[in-house]
């Protein structure tokens, strides 16, 4: 493997994702890409957006910003040292602290988005501490450490998830045998449950929280399968087979009316899963080995699938009724991507920012910059918040206005 990162709309009747009780900080408010912002600019001047700052002294990492009571708050890695970031909102540096050592071989640096909640931070280590940190005043509340208090085992490139709070608990998948994945009083750090679920590796993946006809589950990617864990209890509900020649599946699941889309690259593609009523069983509806997206997630609208392929370098467009790949286009390279206002907003491998607007026939670029600030891969995920489009490269954080 050469790349990882480090790494969704209204209520429905019957079957929802969760949102209300749910700290969400990775890839918008229901963890889908789809980030529900309204005025936002169709078409962007020549040269792409405004760029309105830049902080350009992050240290190294992977991680989104999350934008949460007034301030911004990310991490970062200093000579082995991963420290949290307090931003204010016109990118000033207000303050930071350590919370222990980072992965520092291949590709060096934080790997996953911290949570807010309240006046709390939650982050896990690529080595697989997960601290518990005042936002505040820097002291650590308490921490566990997921391989040696579980049976959990790191990864060759360094542990990687982007955390689940809700309400009193923290959910993470340490992948142990035993503690496959476990829930936590995200107060005091104890063990509410520990599941072994399918007893597989953790494979990169953030969970998702979801409501299925009032059963609620963590939908998660481990080492060779998707897995339905009953969220009260840690019981296992359902799995399904899903390896690639990696073991690595860092893309979050989409969940939409009763259906789970599970996907990832090394030429996999994604399939899709009913769940039963009762939420103990899925089918499987199709399977798509097109869009084998590696690290930049995918978005559903108005009944298709964006995202772009990993082997299969195109952008694609997937019919989520069918699995029918509907048009696929090189325009830009692969990437990741988010959804806000009826546009597709990617940010590529390439350092390509680019606006598209999903169209009957494919995908229209409607503007376009590179990125040229900042150092090392271009992975990092995109966040958009009251107007400003948030962009990661390594020590670099940029904000681009994008409002009408």
């Amino acid at each position: 493997m050469k790349k990882v990162v480090f790494l969704n709309l209204i209520l429905l009747i019957g079957t929802s994702i969760l949102s209300a009780q749910v700290h969400q900080n990775w890839r918008g408010p229901e963890r889908m890409g789809i980030y529900h912002e309204t005025g936002l600019l169709q078409q962007w001047p020549a040269g792409g957006p405004q760029m309105i700052w830049a902080y350009e002294a992050l240290g190294e990492g992977f991680t989104s910003p999350v934008i949460e009571n007034g301030k911004i708050y990310i991490t970062g890695m200093e000579e082995r040292t991963g420290y949290l970031y307090v931003l204010s909102m016109d990118g000033k540096p207000e303050r930071k602290f350590p919370y222990g050592m980072e992965f520092y071989r291949a590709y060096p640096g934080s790997r996953s988005t911290p949570v807010i909640a309240g006046n709390m931070a939650y982050i896990v280590s690529g080595h697989g501490v997960l601290i518990c940190m005042n936002v505040e005043n820097g002291s650590v509340a308490w921490q566990r450490d997921l391989f040696n208090d579980f049976d959990g085992r790191n990864l060759r490139w360094g542990f990687t998830e982007n955390l689940l709070v809700d309400g009193d608990r923290i959910y993470c998948t340490p992948g142990g045998r035993k503690n496959n994945l476990v829930a936590l009083n995200r107060h005091t750090g104890e063990v509410i449950w520990s599941s072994p679920g399918a007893g597989g590796l953790s494979a990169y993946c953030s969970p998702l929280l979801i409501d299925h006809y009032g059963r609620r589950q963590i939908v998660t990617m481990m080492q060779s399968d998707v897995v339905g864990i009953d969220a009260g209890t840690g019981r296992q509900m359902w799995s399904h087979p899903h390896a690639n020649n990696r073991n690595i599946h860092p893309n979050t699941p989409i969940y939409h009316e009763g259906s789970i889309y599970a996907f990832s690259g090394y030429g996999k593609g994604g399939v899709k899963l009913k769940i039963n009523s009762v939420g103990d069983g899925v089918t499987e509806e199709w399977f798509n080995s097109d869009m084998d997206n590696q690290i930049g997630g995918a978005v559903l609208v108005d009944g298709f699938l964006y995202g772009s392929g990993d082997r299969n370098r195109f952008w694609f467009k997937v019919d989520w009724e069918t699995g029918e790949t509907v048009s696929r286009t090189r325009d830009i390279d692969k990437g990741t991507v988010i959804f806000a206002d009826g546009r597709l907003y990617c940010y590529t491998e390439r350092g390509e920012l680019a606006l598209l607007e999903p169209a009957r026939d494919g995908l229209a670029v409607r503007g376009q910059t590179n990125i040229t600030l900042g150092a090392n891969q271009h992975w990092a995920h995109l966040v958009i918040d009251n107007g400003i489009l948030y962009l990661r490269r390594g020590n670099a954080l940029i904000a681009f206005g994008i409002r009408e």
